[in-house]
């Protein structure tokens, strides 16, 4: 009896979540329908909600000129299915050829794998839907666009997303899959382990997509509080993010870099390492500060001590005789604290100030990434 009733409680929960968004499809149906039947004076615009619904779903989150792209290939794959039926009618070989064509539309369009679905779908239902003129008229070519341009006006000025929720999703990945990454190079260092070191280095390669997808999602963000007003509260908290993503995407070739120099170090069995393995698990722990703090600011100083904490550790193991062998190792995690910092929302004068402080070693330099870390693959297994 528990259990049908938590699977009850369950499913009224889901359609409580998804009420605004069936509302808001609904909306856009009913609101292409009525355009393009009162304003182009279409008799049966069966093609403009049907676009508006296609497009509704697949503009969310988009980039505005994404969106529109998505809109113009619904509709020109519309164009082009009335046109090859006209020509050599219907029948199994030519839903196949409308498939194939409004697929590599979407495609070449650079639609994700639901776009390309519905292009063929919108396909098939030309191809199998009679024009009731018995020519090549342009009504359904009109009615997609009337319908796409309805789902942009439902998608991006009436109900946007919360810009918040789709940076802050985007985000998440980097922050999580970084915070690994470090812990990695930390159990590295721990073990002597180069190989473990060589993995780290892996994982912190993996993470540019994610750091693209999260610079994609501010500028959809932007475009959001730009575009519409109800979000415009949302702009002082998009730059906090943007501040913290021009610095992750600094500290993860950072990342990279310190996993090469602990490979190096590790294969010629440099000293002192477990000092080093705590200052990077601290690394860790900031960068998933860092990410919570974006959510809730009032921890900005945990994530700031726990960096100079990782910065002072490191440094306090230069006191290891071979410093030469420990010197690379100890600048990248300093130059990774330094992004963290700065990612807090510290100016780089305050950053380095504070790491002068606690480490006190003002004279090292804080490394700029370079564009290709240093990063030659083909080189990496020979250290």
């Amino acid at each position: 009896m528990r259990a049908g009733r938590s699977s009850v409680e369950e499913a009224a929960g889901r359609l409580v979540l998804g009420a605004s968004p069936m509302l808001q499809t609904a909306g856009a149906a009913a609101g292409a329908y009525a355009a393009a039947f009162y304003l182009l004076d279409h008799e049966a615009p069966f093609f403009a909600p049907m676009s508006a619904v296609i497009a509704l779903g697949a503009s969310r989150g988009q980039h505005l000129r994404r969106a529109v792209e998505m809109v113009f290939g619904i509709a020109m794959g519309i164009a082009i299915a009335d046109g090859i039926v006209l020509a050599i009618g219907t029948g199994p070989l030519q839903i196949a050829l409308i498939c194939v064509l409004a697929m590599a539309g979407a495609l070449l369009l650079g639609g994700g794998s639901m776009l390309v679905t519905q292009a063929a779908l919108s396909g098939i239902l030309v191809a199998t839907i009679e024009n009731p003129a018995g020519a090549l008229v342009p009504d359904r070519f009109f009615d997609g666009l009337m319908g796409g341009g309805v789902a942009l006006v439902f998608s991006h000025l009436l109900f946007p997303l919360n810009p918040m929720s789709i940076v802050a999703r985007a985000s998440a990945p980097v922050f999580d899959q970084l915070g690994a990454a470090l812990d990695e190079v930390a159990e590295a260092l721990a073990a002597g382990d180069s190989d473990r070191a060589y993995n780290a280095l892996l994982q912190a390669r993996a993470i540019d997509d994610d750091v693209r997808r999260f610079n994609d999602a501010l500028v959809v963000g932007y475009e959001t509080v730009r575009l519409a007003p109800p979000r415009r509260k949302a702009r002082n908290q998009l730059e906090i993010y943007a501040i913290a993503a021009s610095q992750v995407d600094h500290a993860v070739r950072n990342t990279r870099v310190l996993a090469r120099a602990c490979i190096r170090l590790l294969r010629r069995g440099g000293p002192g390492t477990e000092g080093l393995s705590d200052a990077v698990h601290y690394l860790a722990q900031a960068v998933r500060s860092l990410n919570i703090q974006l959510e809730a600011p009032g921890l900005i100083g945990e994530t700031r001590r726990l960096a100079l904490i990782a910065a002072g550790r490191a440094t306090s193991v230069m006191s290891d005789p071979d410093v030469f062998a420990l010197g690379s190792v100890v600048g990248q995690v300093r130059s990774t604290a330094h992004d963290i910092l700065r990612g807090s929302g510290m100016s780089a004068a305050q950053s380095l100030e504070a790491l002068d402080e606690v480490t006190g070693m003002p004279d090292m330099p804080v490394t700029p990434p370079r564009s290709d870390d240093g990063d030659t693959k083909g080189s990496d297994r020979l250290g």
